[in-house]
Protein backbone atom coordinates (compact mmCIF):
# COMPACT_ATOMS: atom_id res chain seq x y z
CA UNK A 1 0.00 0.00 0.00
CA UNK A 2 1.45 3.51 -1.12
CA UNK A 3 2.77 5.10 2.21
CA UNK A 4 0.06 8.41 2.29
CA UNK A 5 -2.68 5.87 1.71
CA UNK A 6 -2.02 4.31 5.26
CA UNK A 7 -4.55 5.13 8.22
CA UNK A 8 -2.74 5.40 11.32
CA UNK A 9 -3.60 4.95 14.68
CA UNK A 10 -1.15 7.11 16.63
CA UNK A 11 -0.58 5.71 20.54
CA UNK A 12 1.38 7.34 23.36
CA UNK A 13 2.57 5.85 26.54
CA UNK A 14 2.98 8.93 28.31
CA UNK A 15 3.94 7.15 31.52
CA UNK A 16 7.03 6.24 29.33
CA UNK A 17 7.64 8.90 27.11
CA UNK A 18 8.38 12.87 27.54
CA UNK A 19 6.52 14.81 26.11
CA UNK A 20 9.64 16.71 24.29
CA UNK A 21 9.31 14.46 21.93
CA UNK A 22 6.05 15.35 20.81
CA UNK A 23 6.81 17.37 17.75
CA UNK A 24 9.90 14.51 16.25
CA UNK A 25 6.51 11.98 16.68
CA UNK A 26 4.24 13.61 15.10
CA UNK A 27 6.57 14.50 12.10
CA UNK A 28 7.41 11.07 11.65
CA UNK A 29 4.35 9.37 12.02
CA UNK A 30 2.79 11.33 9.08
CA UNK A 31 5.83 10.47 6.94
CA UNK A 32 3.67 6.79 7.27
CA UNK A 33 0.26 8.15 6.26
CA UNK A 34 -2.63 10.06 7.69
CA UNK A 35 -3.15 9.98 11.99
CA UNK A 36 -6.57 9.02 12.22
CA UNK A 37 -6.49 8.50 15.97
CA UNK A 38 -3.73 10.45 18.20
CA UNK A 39 -4.37 8.98 21.53
CA UNK A 40 -2.43 9.41 24.78
CA UNK A 41 -2.98 7.32 27.64
CA UNK A 42 -1.74 8.06 31.40
CA UNK A 43 -3.38 8.79 34.98
CA UNK A 44 -4.12 12.26 34.24
CA UNK A 45 -4.91 12.99 37.89
CA UNK A 46 -1.46 12.75 38.90
CA UNK A 47 1.31 15.54 38.67
CA UNK A 48 3.54 12.85 36.54
CA UNK A 49 1.69 14.14 33.39
CA UNK A 50 1.76 17.59 34.14
CA UNK A 51 4.12 18.61 31.06
CA UNK A 52 1.89 16.42 28.53
CA UNK A 53 -1.43 18.47 29.61
CA UNK A 54 0.18 21.00 27.46
CA UNK A 55 0.56 18.89 24.51
CA UNK A 56 -2.53 17.79 24.55
CA UNK A 57 -4.52 20.54 22.67
CA UNK A 58 -1.43 21.89 20.64
CA UNK A 59 -1.20 18.73 18.73
CA UNK A 60 -5.10 17.57 19.20
CA UNK A 61 -4.11 14.49 21.06
CA UNK A 62 -7.12 12.50 22.99
CA UNK A 63 -5.60 12.02 26.57
CA UNK A 64 -7.01 8.29 27.99
CA UNK A 65 -7.64 7.88 31.53
CA UNK A 66 -6.26 5.10 33.36
CA UNK A 67 -6.85 5.00 37.03
CA UNK A 68 -3.90 3.46 39.31
CA UNK A 69 -5.50 0.27 40.70
CA UNK A 70 -1.59 -1.41 41.09
CA UNK A 71 1.33 0.18 42.58
CA UNK A 72 4.18 0.39 40.82
CA UNK A 73 2.81 -0.39 37.77
CA UNK A 74 2.55 1.28 34.50
CA UNK A 75 -0.97 1.51 34.69
CA UNK A 76 -1.42 2.74 30.81
CA UNK A 77 -0.15 -0.63 29.58
CA UNK A 78 -3.84 -1.87 30.29
CA UNK A 79 -5.90 0.68 28.40
CA UNK A 80 -3.50 1.02 25.85
CA UNK A 81 -3.78 -2.41 24.82
CA UNK A 82 -7.34 -3.01 25.29
CA UNK A 83 -7.99 0.51 23.04
CA UNK A 84 -5.80 -1.26 20.39
CA UNK A 85 -7.59 -3.89 19.64
CA UNK A 86 -10.82 -2.13 19.60
CA UNK A 87 -9.14 -0.03 16.60
CA UNK A 88 -8.33 -3.29 14.89
CA UNK A 89 -11.64 -5.02 15.21
CA UNK A 90 -13.44 -1.58 14.04
CA UNK A 91 -11.24 -2.08 10.50
CA UNK A 92 -10.87 2.01 10.23
CA UNK A 93 -6.88 2.05 9.92
CA UNK A 94 -4.49 -0.62 8.16
CA UNK A 95 -1.49 0.82 10.62
CA UNK A 96 -0.42 1.26 14.22
CA UNK A 97 1.83 3.62 15.76
CA UNK A 98 3.01 2.88 19.26
CA UNK A 99 5.14 5.24 21.37
CA UNK A 100 6.71 3.42 24.19
CA UNK A 101 10.00 1.85 25.23
CA UNK A 102 7.97 -0.72 27.45
CA UNK A 103 8.89 -4.53 26.03
CA UNK A 104 5.20 -4.81 27.39
CA UNK A 105 3.99 -4.12 24.29
CA UNK A 106 5.84 -6.93 22.24
CA UNK A 107 3.39 -9.03 22.12
CA UNK A 108 0.49 -6.70 21.25
CA UNK A 109 2.57 -5.70 17.75
CA UNK A 110 2.77 -9.12 17.40
CA UNK A 111 -0.87 -9.29 17.29
CA UNK A 112 -1.60 -6.73 15.14
CA UNK A 113 0.90 -7.75 12.85
CA UNK A 114 -1.11 -10.79 12.65
CA UNK A 115 -3.86 -9.32 11.48
CA UNK A 116 -1.65 -7.87 8.93
CA UNK A 117 -1.44 -4.40 10.27
CA UNK A 118 1.71 -2.20 9.68
CA UNK A 119 3.08 -1.56 12.93
CA UNK A 120 6.11 1.11 13.69
CA UNK A 121 7.37 2.02 16.81
CA UNK A 122 9.18 4.71 18.09
CA UNK A 123 10.94 4.76 21.93
CA UNK A 124 14.44 5.78 23.72
CA UNK A 125 17.65 4.04 22.39
CA UNK A 126 16.70 1.87 25.73
CA UNK A 127 13.89 0.03 24.12
CA UNK A 128 14.32 -3.90 24.64
CA UNK A 129 15.32 -5.52 21.55
CA UNK A 130 12.37 -7.74 21.74
CA UNK A 131 9.71 -4.95 21.15
CA UNK A 132 12.20 -3.17 18.40
CA UNK A 133 12.30 -6.17 16.06
CA UNK A 134 8.47 -7.02 16.53
CA UNK A 135 7.58 -3.78 14.81
CA UNK A 136 8.25 -3.17 10.68
CA UNK A 137 10.25 -0.18 11.60
CA UNK A 138 11.19 1.76 14.84
CA UNK A 139 12.74 5.35 15.44
CA UNK A 140 14.72 6.25 18.38
CA UNK A 141 13.44 9.44 19.93
CA UNK A 142 16.58 10.58 22.21
CA UNK A 143 18.91 10.23 18.80
CA UNK A 144 16.82 11.76 16.82
CA UNK A 145 15.97 14.58 18.75
CA UNK A 146 20.10 14.94 19.67
CA UNK A 147 20.53 15.23 15.62
CA UNK A 148 17.79 17.85 15.33
CA UNK A 149 19.41 20.10 18.27
CA UNK A 150 22.61 19.69 16.76
CA UNK A 151 21.58 21.34 13.61
CA UNK A 152 19.91 24.10 15.45
CA UNK A 153 23.30 24.32 17.04
CA UNK A 154 25.51 24.28 14.00
CA UNK A 155 22.92 26.29 12.10
CA UNK A 156 22.23 29.30 14.98
CA UNK A 157 26.26 28.99 15.02
CA UNK A 158 26.60 29.91 11.22
CA UNK A 159 24.10 32.22 11.40
CA UNK A 160 25.95 34.14 14.15
CA UNK A 161 28.97 33.97 12.05
CA UNK A 162 27.33 35.18 9.01
CA UNK A 163 25.69 38.05 10.34
CA UNK A 164 28.94 39.30 11.94
CA UNK A 165 30.58 38.96 8.92
CA UNK A 166 28.15 40.40 6.62
CA UNK A 167 24.50 41.33 6.68
CA UNK A 168 23.78 41.05 3.11
CA UNK A 169 21.61 38.22 1.93
CA UNK A 170 22.86 35.66 -0.21
CA UNK A 171 22.23 36.10 -3.55
CA UNK A 172 20.72 32.31 -4.24
CA UNK A 173 17.97 33.45 -1.31
CA UNK A 174 17.33 36.86 -3.67
CA UNK A 175 17.21 34.27 -6.51
CA UNK A 176 15.10 31.82 -5.26
CA UNK A 177 12.52 34.95 -3.70
CA UNK A 178 12.70 36.60 -6.87
CA UNK A 179 11.41 33.32 -9.35
CA UNK A 180 8.44 32.73 -6.40
CA UNK A 181 7.16 36.15 -7.21
CA UNK A 182 7.30 36.40 -9.91
CA UNK A 183 5.49 32.61 -10.79
CA UNK A 184 2.64 34.29 -7.77
CA UNK A 185 1.75 37.68 -10.39
CA UNK A 186 2.29 36.00 -14.41
CA UNK A 187 -0.25 36.42 -16.19
CA UNK A 188 -1.47 33.77 -18.24
CA UNK A 189 2.11 33.59 -20.77
CA UNK A 190 4.33 33.27 -17.66
CA UNK A 191 5.44 37.22 -18.05
CA UNK A 192 5.04 39.03 -14.76
CA UNK A 193 5.50 43.12 -14.62
CA UNK A 194 8.14 43.89 -13.33
CA UNK A 195 7.05 46.97 -11.41
CA UNK A 196 5.16 44.75 -9.07
CA UNK A 197 7.76 42.48 -9.01
CA UNK A 198 10.53 44.95 -8.03
CA UNK A 199 8.48 46.39 -5.28
CA UNK A 200 7.28 43.21 -4.06
CA UNK A 201 11.29 42.28 -3.76
CA UNK A 202 12.42 45.13 -2.53
CA UNK A 203 10.08 45.34 0.40
CA UNK A 204 11.40 41.65 1.01
CA UNK A 205 14.44 42.44 1.16
CA UNK A 206 14.77 46.36 1.84
CA UNK A 207 18.69 46.03 1.79
CA UNK A 208 19.50 44.30 -1.81
CA UNK A 209 20.83 46.38 -4.72
CA UNK A 210 23.10 44.72 -7.43
CA UNK A 211 26.43 46.61 -6.44
CA UNK A 212 26.43 44.28 -3.08
CA UNK A 213 26.92 41.20 -5.58
CA UNK A 214 29.84 43.21 -7.71
CA UNK A 215 27.37 44.55 -10.60
CA UNK A 216 26.51 48.76 -10.25
CA UNK A 217 23.90 48.43 -12.30
CA UNK A 218 19.93 49.03 -12.44
CA UNK A 219 18.01 45.71 -11.03
CA UNK A 220 16.26 44.72 -14.31
CA UNK A 221 19.82 44.87 -16.27
CA UNK A 222 21.21 42.85 -13.50
CA UNK A 223 18.56 39.68 -14.11
CA UNK A 224 18.81 40.50 -17.74
CA UNK A 225 21.87 39.14 -17.67
CA UNK A 226 20.69 36.32 -15.25
CA UNK A 227 20.85 32.73 -16.75
CA UNK A 228 17.36 31.60 -15.03
CA UNK A 229 15.45 35.12 -16.24
CA UNK A 230 14.31 36.83 -19.03
CA UNK A 231 13.49 40.14 -19.20
CA UNK A 232 11.84 42.11 -22.33
CA UNK A 233 10.29 45.67 -23.07
CA UNK A 234 7.13 46.42 -24.86
CA UNK A 235 5.70 49.84 -25.08
CA UNK A 236 8.11 51.09 -22.53
CA UNK A 237 6.78 48.80 -19.89
CA UNK A 238 9.13 45.77 -18.57
CA UNK A 239 8.18 42.49 -18.04
CA UNK A 240 10.33 39.21 -16.60
CA UNK A 241 9.55 35.80 -16.50
CA UNK A 242 11.47 32.64 -15.19
CA UNK A 243 13.01 30.89 -18.45
CA UNK A 244 11.31 27.32 -18.92
CA UNK A 245 8.60 28.33 -16.57
CA UNK A 246 5.24 26.67 -18.03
Amino acid sequence: MPIENRNIALLIDAENISPKYIEIIIDEANKHGKINYRRVYGDWTTDQLSAWKSKINEYGLTPVQQNVYTAGKNVSDFTLIIDAMDILYSRKVDSFCLVTSDSDFTKLVTRLREDNMFVFGMGESKTPISLVNSCETFSYLDKMLAKEENKKEEKAKNGRKKKAESSITPLETIEKELKNIIVSNQEDDGWAYWSIVANLLQKKFPGFHPRNYGSNVKPLTFFKHHKAFSVKIENKVAYIKVKNNK
